[in-house]
């Protein structure tokens, strides 16, 4: 491989081009992870602690559970005392208003009638009327005393000899001496004037009952930093679990903060940035020929960014378990696509910025990495579904194992096992094999088209090479000798064999609309071009490639197969007919453009290796012997012709992949033209 030059390989706009990629890529990722993703352990009394050894990373208090607090609140407000205002003023009032309302408004009742209702009047304000009784009964009815204030004397009285302006009401019609009068009574409304004396100080009373409140700990400890909060394997008592409970509280305290917001985004930012610029400085480095072809960078980001946002989704919403994903599918279609260092080199990349925001990283990038690695190896190439089948059942055999593990290294036996894993990870290896509906999805967005959908349109039953078959045989013939030739040139200097094959049963399928005017379809020594020009017999050849196009557009080729179309004669002439027109008009200027193809020449190897193959294959038919000497001048001068006139200037192939492509010609020409023994006559 060349070294990399960074003068001469990459220009300031590829570099902003990149940077911004990277930058888009780390913003989209970034937005979607969690924003507290902080431990949430999940765990129950008695039960062992699956999890890591847990150590206090700082001081913290050991927080009391709820009950508790409420059960030690309860017993504080049994001392709990609500403040009263009193106020003798309003007895003295309410009684002067009550006997004048009595001498001005009933005078027949007379002087004794007003001593009777005095008497309990007094003694009911005596004893106390209250505006309210709620503070006495907000605690569950556990305030048995009250604080009544009388100017700067603060007096205890119990709760019970209190009325409220209704129950002294009640209480005064009640009275025994009074009962001859009760009727009369009811009609007098007695009640407007019984008003409370003790006004309820609800400031006062507050600040008692937050007091006695805060009063109660809401803590019973204090866990130093550094001290071990409880080791792997050991059994969650309850006094573990509160202290871990405890610890979760306190970081998610800790989390509200701003600073604490602040550098967890930072630290995303830069985690993700370094992750990201180091597949992108890869693929500069070692891969620079994606950043030529769109959909190669397209398809991989977006591999990487939905796969990372999937897990920041299950991650942030606490969904089912991270091994559900299946998160070999990115190598794996990278690899069926690309090649398999790309695929590693992306799977890394989505395993590591997926394990910042787990609890068990390491674990998780232990079975992932071992899942994507066996996924590459086991699919070197997808040629069937079946392939697709067994490289799921291996890879996820192998995640499991590796699961199980990292499991017995940690607890040195099979207790505490948890299945649910495994149970997670089954279904990931099941939607991995359903993931081939999702293949071909990728290649109708990206463009691509994979080695199944080839062999697919490789099938003699379609109905394009059906129908050249019967229309033009010969062309059918000649185009399976092609792809036979292509293909092995292909595998020789590192092209896409049945790439190279397949293009090459649909690169004459143009010839379909008029196949007599092709050599390969004619028989009896009639040609049709005998009644047109040269001009006209130029173009008519001309046309199969045009018209080839149209028949891929209508029966929804893959692009890769209409190029090879396109491609495989790019610029160059009929040179039949032109050189017969020059011949018979020497002296006439000639128009080129009439007797050259449409192109545009080949720019992939494997439109250059079609070119060859298709052109020597043609031209083999042609000589008039078969020796190894014919066959190597004609290779030799039709290939260094297409080098010589610069058809292979915009292809990444190389003299020697020329010079490979030429032995594998002379090669296959050798055995497929060798002498044939003529067999013996029986003698009569």
């Amino acid at each position: 491989m060349r070294k990399f030059d960074l003068k001469t390989d990459i220009t300031w706009r590829d570099i902003a081009l990149r940077v911004a990629l990277v930058l888009c890529t780390v913003a989209i990722i970034v937005w979607c992870m969690p924003r507290d993703y902080k431990p949430n352990f999940k765990m129950e009394v008695d039960k062992v602690w699956l999890y890591s050894d847990l150590t206090a990373t700082f001081d913290f208090p050991v927080y009391k559970s709820d009950s508790t607090i409420q059960q030690e609140r309860a017993q504080v407000m049994k001392d709990f005392e609500p403040y009263y205002i009193y106020s003798a003023s309003v007895e003295e009032q309410q009684k002067t208003e009550l006997s004048h309302f009595i001498w001005q408004k009933h005078p027949e009742l007379g002087s004794e009638f007003l001593r009777l209702v005095l008497v309990p009047f007094e003694m009911l304000y005596s004893k106390g009327i209250v505006d309210t009784k709620e503070p006495l009964a907000a605690e569950t009815d556990t305030a048995k005393f009250l604080r009544r204030i009388d100017d700067r004397e603060v007096t205890v009285i119990s709760a019970s000899q209190l009325y409220t302006p209704r129950e002294a009401y009640e209480e005064l019609l009640n009275t025994p001496t009074l009962q001859p009068y009760h009727s009369l009574l009811v009609q007098l409304n007695l009640n407007e004037f019984l008003l409370p004396n003790l006004t309820y100080d609800e400031d006062r009373s507050e600040a008692t009952r937050l007091e006695l409140l805060n009063s109660v700990p809401l803590a019973s400890g204090v866990v130093q930093s550094g001290q071990k909060i409880v080791k792997q394997g050991e059994v969650v008592t309850p006094e573990i679990y509160q202290v871990i409970d405890s610890y979760q509280k306190e970081l998610d305290r800790r989390d509200q903060s701003k600073s604490a917001f602040t550098s967890m985004i930072i630290g995303e930012i830069l985690f993700v940035l370094i992750a990201i610029s180091m597949f992108t400085i890869f693929l500069t480095l070692y891969r620079k020929d994606f950043f030529e072809h769109i959909r190669h960078i397209a398809m991989m980001f977006v591999l990487v960014i939905v796969a990372t946002v999937l897990n920041s989704l299950l991650v942030g919403h606490s969904l089912l378990h991270v091994y559900i994903l299946p998160f070999a599918i990115v190598p794996i279609y990278i690899r069926v696509f690309m090649d398999s260092r790309t695929a590693m080199m992306a799977h890394m990349t989505v395993v590591l910025i997926c394990a910042s925001i787990l609890q068990r990283p390491l674990e998780f990038i232990a079975v992932q990495t071992a899942a994507g690695m066996t996924a590459v190896f086991t699919l070197r190439e997808l040629s069937s579904r079946s392939q697709l089948f067994w490289t799921a059942i291996v890879t996820t055999m192998i995640a499991m194992l590796t699961n199980l593990s990292i499991f017995l290294i940690r607890h040195n036996d099979f207790s505490g096992i948890d299945g649910s894993e495994y149970v997670y990870l089954a279904v990931s290896g099941i939607v991995l094999f359903c993931s081939y509906p999702f293949l071909y999805l990728i290649e109708k967005f990206f463009g691509f088209i994979s080695d199944i959908t080839l062999i697919e349109l490789s099938d003699m039953n379609k109905v394009l090479l059906r129908r050249m078959s019967e229309v033009a045989p010969g062309t059918f013939q000649h185009s399976i000798q092609v792809g036979n030739l292509a293909a092995e040139i292909a595998r020789k200097i590192g092209g896409n064999p049945q790439l190279v094959r397949t293009g090459a049963l649909y690169h004459d399928i143009g010839k379909m609309q008029n196949p007599i005017y092709f050599t390969e379809n004619q028989s009896g020594g009639i040609s049709p071009h005998s009644q047109l020009s040269y001009v006209e017999s130029a173009q008519m050849i001309i046309s199969h490639v045009t018209e080839g196009l149209k028949l891929a557009d209508e029966n929804n080729l893959p692009v890769q197969i209409r190029d090879l179309i396109a491609t495989h004669h790019g610029q160059g002439k009929a040179k039949y007919f032109y050189i017969k027109y020059k011949n018979e008009h020497p002296e006439e200027p000639v128009d080129d453009l009439l007797f050259t193809y449409p192109g545009p020449n080949p720019f992939t190897k494997e439109q250059a290796i079609l070119m060859m193959a298709d052109a020597v294959e043609a031209a083999s038919r042609s000589l008039p012997d078969y020796t190894e000497q014919t066959i190597r001048q004609l290779v030799n001068k039709l290939i260094d012709g297409m080098v010589d006139d610069g058809f292979f200037r915009d292809c990444p192939i190389t003299f020697r992949d020329i010079q490979y492509a030429k032995t594998v010609l002379i090669e296959k020409l050798k055995t497929i033209y060798h002498t044939r023994i003529s067999y013996p006559e029986m003698k009569k």
